[in-house]
């Protein structure tokens, strides 16, 4: 287990629940609950969800919900706010108070539970002080429907703004073999204020571990995205980079990006939880043996030249660049 946060103990990986909804592909809920039940069979304790994901929206926290009625005592269970629309499209945020909390009353139906035990802001607002929104966020902890706050793609100055609010557990963003930029500012801030990082794509939405395929895409919200459409071929070696360490230490290219992700941890000092998704019980089963993988210095010198090498933004070619944190700072 993982100390995310003070009083906060999560499986050493999630399940990222956005990886059974249709953005990614056809798929069926018998299968998805399925997946879930051997997720938390495996002791994989941390299943994060978002109240925007699914079609239509709210879908995917109904199904996790359906699975909690036998088992939520074995899951610590983050959801998130602050996206309305579709996803896949040009999102619209909110985070007024009346807003906080009337998603918050809706995620607790949707989910079928009394508390969410981690609460994430999914984006600011653009032109709402962040500190305005998690006030509210805290009357959630304050009459116990939230037992820790989050923030998902902040930069580091609306983290500390933030936390002087109320004290923030975990801030999500993508961290991967490939996308570091949270590397520059905000992890160091999370580190220096006690705060723990969930990234989201540990594995480069499947591309890292070689599982994406050409003829695929298109049916997907990847078909939106630079580095699987226009920059897909110019990205192919990154792949092949991973596979040759992976051969040296016996392992799966999957397995080396999360390893070195617990290597990162290590390097900034604070909790890494990684959240990948999956729709087969056994690539969560390969995902968990990453605390196996002992990676030298030279390999991580040579995973760690992957992210000067990509082509293409992180962001999807439908969001405007202030939708992730870099496009803020």
């Amino acid at each position: 287990m993982t100390l995310l946060f003070p009083g906060l103990e999560v499986s050493p990986i999630g399940f990222g629940g956005m990886a059974i909804t249709p953005v990614y592909g056809g798929t069926d809920d018998a299968s998805a609950e399925k997946t879930l039940h051997a997720a938390i069979d495996m002791s994989i304790s941390f299943i994060d969800t978002a109240d925007v994901y699914g079609d239509p929206p709210g879908t995917n926290e109904q199904l996790i919900g359906r699975v909690l009625k036998t088992r939520r005592a074995e899951v610590q269970l983050a959801t998130k706010f602050g996206i309305y629309g579709v996803m896949g499209e040009r999102p619209s945020l909110r985070g007024d108070r009346a807003y906080v909390h009337a998603a918050c009353d809706a995620s607790l139906k949707c989910l079928g539970v009394d508390v969410i035990d981690l609460y994430y802001l999914h984006r600011p607002e653009p032109g709402r002080p962040v500190a305005e929104t998690v006030a509210a966020m805290a009357e959630l902890v304050d009459v116990g429907k939230v037992r820790y706050l989050g923030l998902s793609e902040v930069t580091a100055s609306e983290l500390r703004a933030a936390h002087a609010v109320h004290p923030i557990a975990a801030v999500q963003s993508e961290w991967s073999l490939w996308s570091r930029d949270v590397e520059s500012q905000v992890v160091p801030a999370a580190a220096k204020l006690g705060v723990g990082f969930v990234p989201y794509s540990p594995l480069g939405r499947g591309f890292l571990a070689g599982s994406v395929k050409a003829d695929g895409i298109s049916r997907t919200m990847l078909a939106h995205h630079p580095r699987f459409t226009e920059h897909l071929a110019a990205n192919q070696h990154l792949v092949e980079l991973i596979q040759q360490v992976a051969a040296e230490v016996a392992a799966t290219p999957a397995q080396v990006a999360l390893a070195w992700l617990r290597y990162q941890s290590l390097r900034f000092g604070l909790p890494v939880v990684p959240i990948p998704g999956s729709r087969r019980a056994e690539r969560m089963r390969e995902n968990l043996a990453l605390v196996d993988v002992v990676l030298n210095e030279d390999q991580l010198a040579q995973l760690d030249t992957i992210s000067e090498q990509v082509h293409g933004s992180r962001n999807f070619n439908f969001s405007p660049p202030d939708w992730i944190s870099s496009g803020r700072e």
